[in-house]
């Protein structure tokens, strides 16, 4: 059966185990895509790589004069020489774009089972983000159905659920709490290739998040079509845990090479900005020249790809991933746009990310939305005072009887005793700005509302009295300036 195991989390994403039978897989975990008949790099040669599963199709195999009695009478891991955990998926696309209405749900299910597929995805329904709400409504009853059909026959936990409903969050919803009520572990959110193809990401969270509200916080959460390191952080911030990439080879064939901020025509680079074992061999030159180009593309590209999942595995332990997720959006605006998005969602990303993290980088007035930040805020009213309050923008001690709090934006006010515990301890901010400060003054008509009847007073200095004066503007009968 398949079991997943939550270790280490920032935001809404996870580390963790992924166990398939007796194999187990490291989350954020990547699959790249497998084609039997075009096999740019051998299964064989990903897993001396560090792949530790991959994802093909069942419905090429099952069309594969070459493939097809090979793999029902060997199982695909012989086939494929591979034998870390195997994913196949159903053929849903292909079946629909080819009518071949003989290969049913119950066909492709116990197919992708003789082959030897250890996660079996059902003959599910991808509906396009341009289908109305009736119409999706209909294909995820499909779905669902196809689901439960399924699990009559994969009766051992190796089936995966996948979540649709197109691009209306209700039903996205309601798939999630669908899917959960079967048990399933692995649930991949399905339908979102399109958004990403034309970089509708702010759509993409929409979707995501909906989906992720219902579903069990003990599933494996697979991004179907994710393929491009660039935005691997930010769909790992939403809470996925799983992607797969045939944009290595993809993109090889057409000439391009792939970095984390985005990807490059390979004839039009005179350098070859990365460290990997095929850019320190070949100079960009030698490297369109050579014969084997489209295979050393295709390698440097994965490279790459799996590079950006460790590094994210690793973000999540530090509990630095905003920072990671901050520096890839600022690489495409469209990805800024969906990062922005996703600080919409503050108040569900705090129900799982980690209280206390390594360190808080301010790195503009996104990180004023941050969860950290929000959190903070939400705490200022535990805070203890006296007779009296006084907010020192300079640290001046206030009146004789107050208690005395500091300011470091944009978290607000503090008292002395937390200026070495995170995130005041533990932050790094630039030179002040109006947006940080502002922020921090959130913090302050928290302290103010959790204290009525107890006298406030605000040492600023000419520079931010302001500023401060507009951002308190509705609790300026609770506090004076000194």
């Amino acid at each position: 059966m398949i079991t997943f195991e939550s270790q280490h989390k920032d935001i809404w994403a996870r580390t963790g185990k992924l166990r398939v039978g007796d194999k187990i897989a490291k989350t954020p975990l990547l699959l790249p895509v497998i084609n039997p008949h075009i096999q740019l790099i051998p299964p064989e040669e990903m897993q001396q790589m560090g792949v530790e599963a991959l994802i093909t199709n069942a419905y090429i195999f099952s069309k594969s004069e070459e493939f097809r009695e090979r793999a029902m009478d060997e199982g695909l891991h012989a086939v494929l020489g591979f034998d870390g955990i195997i994913m196949t998926d159903s053929g849903a696309f292909q079946q629909s774009v080819y009518g071949d209405v003989a290969f049913s749900n119950t066909d492709t299910v116990r197919f992708q089972r003789q082959i030897g597929s250890e996660i079996i995805v059902p003959m599910d329904i991808a509906t396009p983000p341009d289908r109305d709400h009736e119409g999706a409504a209909e294909e995820l009853s499909v779905t669902m159905q196809r689901i439960r059909e399924a699990m009559t026959i994969i009766d051992d936990g190796h089936l995966a659920a996948p979540v649709q409903g197109g691009i209306h969050p209700d039903l996205r919803k309601k798939a999630g709490e669908e899917v959960r009520e079967t048990g399933a572990v692995f649930c991949p959110i399905g339908a979102v290739v399109p958004l990403m193809e034309s970089y509708r990401y702010r759509d993409l969270v929409t979707v995501v998040m909906a989906a992720k509200q219902t579903l069990s916080p003990g599933s494996c959460i697979h991004l179907f079509g994710a393929g491009h390191p660039s935005m691997f952080a930010f769909a790992a911030a939403m809470g996925c845990d799983v992607f797969d990439s045939a944009a290595y080879a993809l993109y090889a064939r057409e000439g391009r090479y792939m970095t984390v901020s985005g990807s490059y025509k390979l004839a039009e680079l005179s350098e070859l900005p990365c460290a990997c074992e095929v850019c320190r061999s070949h100079t960009a030159r030698e490297l369109q020249a050579s014969p084997d180009k489209e295979k050393l593309l295709a390698k440097h590209n994965l490279l790459v790809s799996l590079g950006e999942i460790a590094r994210i595995r690793q973000s999540i332990q530090d509990g630095t991933l905003w920072e990671l997720v901050d520096e890839r959006c600022r690489n495409h605006p469209r990805l800024l746009d969906g990062y922005r998005e996703l600080l919409k969602y503050t108040d569900e990303l705090l129900t799982r990310d980690s209280v206390t993290k390594r360190r808080f980088f301010y790195r503009g007035s996104e990180s004023c939305k941050r969860t950290e930040v929000v959190r903070y805020h939400e705490m200022v009213p535990r805070f203890s005072v006296e007779n009296a309050i006084h907010i020192s923008l300079s640290d001046e001690k206030g009146p004789d009887g107050a208690t005395t709090f500091m300011f470091k934006p944009p978290f607000g006010p503090y008292p002395h005793g937390l200026k070495e515990t995170f995130p005041i301890g533990q932050s790094e901010i630039p030179e002040w700005d109006d947006v940080m400060v502002r922020s921090g003054c959130k913090g302050i008509i928290q302290l103010i509302h959790a204290n009525p009847g107890i006298p406030v007073t605000i040492h600023t200095g000419e520079k931010w009295k302001a500023v401060i004066t507009d951002a308190l503007k509705d609790v300026e009968e609770f506090y004076e300036f000194i």
